[in-house]
């Protein structure tokens, strides 16, 4: 199977134009004839204002047509129309630039918006969030604009939230520049509005960029720090005190584990659970979910990534009900369990798990990296039905290859 520099340049303007575009289309998008796109498409010609053009229309970098740089497999024309306008919004209102006719909106008008981007989040649905949320970057900073000096302070909240979530789509869509800038655009936010709780929270969401990008340390020293930061009294603690520590503490073990530090992630584990226990359910607040289902369903992840297969299927077998949590997150739990399953040899367990998620969440399930890797793993037995769930994920059985969109099956 080709990867995507093996492709010609062509070739990969095809791919990126898919099926539902046309070359017709394209041509009235770039402003150019019918004949300089087939001539491209055929590797005949492709000039530099050309190559700028069909850049530009199908929102890619132009290296990623030259092949210098594989397109993340997931992102069709519509992500990468939403994360041009995401970064536009972000880095905009950063520099203080607003449309004119920009309005401002009433700041509890506002907080309804970010509920309301937080759950098509955790409904796994990125897209929608992302395209929500430019646009509400945009007007919080308009009713920012127009608040009183001095009165300023509720205004960066809102702000810093709208940044946040910004932050956590893009690094979700592995665009993360737009990630690491509108985290800090969210802090200094944050900090202007003088709340340490959104400093707490968006301390961990930093954490989470620098986990995706490998920074392991920082990662680790910052979710640390920040559940240092907001650690409540037990008896004294509001539900929404215990949701951001609870969430805070368990993530803090996700990078623990990924650091192989079992001791740290022991610790954090209890004090996670403990939250949980304390609760006695799952509790929603700023823009997260946390509760007793929650402690142990992530555990679960937390003991596959440090290698302990027995640990996490007792666990699995101690969960009965993960109704209460969100769909990314009980989605999340289907592929740390079908990751079990594969690290204990139970092929056909695992395939079942990972294609009954994959085919009830298509649209969660093309935005992780998780399924990819259970494939690979799985693929290193023989197994019937292992093509279909990799053409499900795009990816060839045993291999993280890049598989063409056009071969893909329509879900």
């Amino acid at each position: 199977m080709p990867q995507w520099a093996d492709y010609s340049t062509g070739e990969r303007i095809k791919v990126l134009r898919g099926r539902e575009i046309r070359q017709s289309d394209l041509a009235e998008m770039t402003g150019l004839s019918i004949v300089t796109i087939q001539k491209a498409e055929q590797d005949k010609a492709l000039s530099l204002p050309t190559l700028l053009a069909i850049a530009d229309a199908l929102s890619v970098d132009t290296s990623v047509i030259l092949g210098q740089q594989a397109p993340r497999r997931a992102q069709a024309q519509g992500d990468r129309l939403m994360i041009r306008d995401l970064s536009r919004a972000v880095h905009d209102t950063a520099a203080g630039i607003l449309p004119a006719e920009a309005d401002a909106v009433a700041l509890d008008d506002l907080r309804e918006t970010t509920d309301r981007c937080w759950d098509l989040y955790w409904r796994g649905r990125y897209i929608e969030a992302g395209a929500i949320v430019a646009p509400f970057i945009t007007a919080a900073a308009a009713a920012l604009h127009d608040q009183a000096d001095g009165e300023r302070a509720p205004a960066w909240g809102v702000l810093s939230d709208a940044y946040r979530i910004a932050g956590y789509v893009a690094n979700l869509m592995g665009a993360r520049d737009l990630a690491y800038a509108a985290i800090g655009h969210a802090h200094n936010a944050a900090e202007r509005g003088a709340d340490d709780m959104r400093m707490a929270l968006v301390g961990s969401g930093r954490a989470w960029v620098y986990l995706r990008d490998a920074r392991l340390d920082e990662a680790l020293m910052l979710a640390e720090k920040s559940a240092a930061d907001i650690e409540p009294r037990f008896s004294k603690a509001t539900p929404e005190e215990m949701v951001a520590y609870g969430s805070h503490v368990n993530f803090a073990a996700v990078v623990a584990s990924r650091k192989g530090n079992k001791d740290l992630t022991a610790d954090f584990l209890s004090q996670s659970h403990a939250a949980g226990a304390r609760m006695g359910r799952e509790v929603r607040a700023h823009g997260t979910l946390f509760g007793p289902v929650s402690a142990t369903t992530q555990a679960v992840g937390i003991n596959v990534a440090l290698g302990k297969t027995g640990k996490a299927l007792d666990l699995i077998a101690s969960i009965h009900d993960v109704s209460a949590l969100t769909k990314a997150a009980r989605n999340r739990y289907q592929m740390d369990k079908a990751m079990a399953q594969a690290d204990a040899k139970m092929w056909d367990a695992s395939l079942d798990t990972l294609e009954a998620t994959l085919r009830s969440s298509p649209d969660w399930a093309r935005h992780q990296a998780l399924p990819a890797v259970i494939v690979q793993k799985i693929g290193r037995a023989s197994t019937a039905r292992l093509r279909r769930v990799s053409e499900l994920i795009g990816v060839a059985p045993g291999t993280q290859e890049f598989l063409p969109a056009k071969s893909k099956p329509a879900l």
